[in-house]
């Protein structure tokens, strides 16, 4: 669905090679109350708009089709303007396949927040099935005054079967200047990731950032989760920035899901005195009364 377009988007098709195709969310405050000017859905993602939750602005990812595939190349692009709040989220699981080519898949997501605006990154888990291949990256621009939540959680494999491969990469620049940029990579052909300083016998892996102003005042402590490896743990570490990160190791995706899920609660709790996100930016100003899966 598109209300406003700045130009005409070819629509997505499967080709030989795989699909292209390119999601766009734009997020803008009016009057204290965020709008989405843009929704753009392309190939497999069919973007929907969900109930506004007090002034944020909230999206759902549903897919439209198999995807991703060996050879997709797929990317969404989500921006919250000025003074905005978006939350993007995903109806279900991704699940990378094996494509009718050899070549990799490739997922990116862009993430542009400006002054005073917030974006809550928050798809479902991405399962990497037996003989799939993708690398996925996430790049994000902040303003100095903007705030992030992003998660991602990654399955490698279905019950009972291998895991598939991929390959991520998260950069995320504040202001201009990097805060942070890493790289992992699992699953066949990937050196020592089932080893013991890696995964060992987990096969679920996921991560929380938070990039929030008020920890340049009071930064997060670091916080373990969990009270057995074999069950799975996660580490919370304040990042200068000001940020926080949180690493997820599990056996499967539940496991995981309520190692990230325990994690991100402890933040609401402690950032800017028990306010939760979500909140704060309708005490900025505006400009002019500003995503899967």
């Amino acid at each position: 669905m598109t209300l406003t377009t700045p130009e005409a988007v070819p629509p997505a098709q499967r080709t030989a090679v795989g699909i292209r195709a390119t999601a766009r969310i734009s997020a803008v405050s009016r009057g204290g109350i965020t709008t989405l000017p843009v929704l753009d859905g392309d190939g497999p993602f069919e973007l929907r708009r969900l109930r506004s939750r007090r002034s944020e602005a909230r999206v759902c990812v549903v897919g439209a089709m198999s995807a991703p595939l060996g050879g997709d190349r797929l990317r969404i692009e989500a921006t919250a303007q000025q003074g905005a709040a978006l939350h993007i989220t995903s109806a279900a699981a991704t699940l990378a396949l094996r494509g009718p080519t050899p070549e990799h898949a490739t997922y990116d997501v862009h993430l542009t927040v400006a002054e005073h605006a917030e974006l809550h990154w928050l798809p479902k888990p991405l399962i990497c099935a037996a003989g799939s291949n993708l690398r996925q990256t996430w790049t994000v621009d902040l303003a100095p005054t903007a705030r992030l939540v992003l998660r991602e959680e990654q399955v490698l494999g279905r019950t009972g079967e291998p895991p598939g491969h991929v390959a991520t990469r998260l950069t995320v620049r504040r202001g201009g200047r990097t805060l942070l940029d890493q790289e992992a990579e699992y699953g066949p052909g990937a050196p020592g990731w089932d080893g013991p300083a890696v995964l060992a016998h987990h096969r679920a892996t996921g991560q929380l950032l938070v990039v929030e102003p008020d920890f340049e005042n009071k930064p997060p402590e670091v916080q373990l989760f969990g009270d057995a490896p074999e069950d799975g743990q996660a580490v919370l570490t304040p990042l200068v920035g000001p940020a926080a990160l949180v690493t997820a190791i599990a056996p499967e995706g539940l496991r995981l899901r309520h190692l990230l899920d325990t994690a991100q609660t402890s933040f609401r709790h402690t950032a800017s005195g028990g306010h939760a996100h979500g909140n704060r930016h309708q005490q900025s100003p505006g400009p002019g009364s500003s995503v899967a899966t």
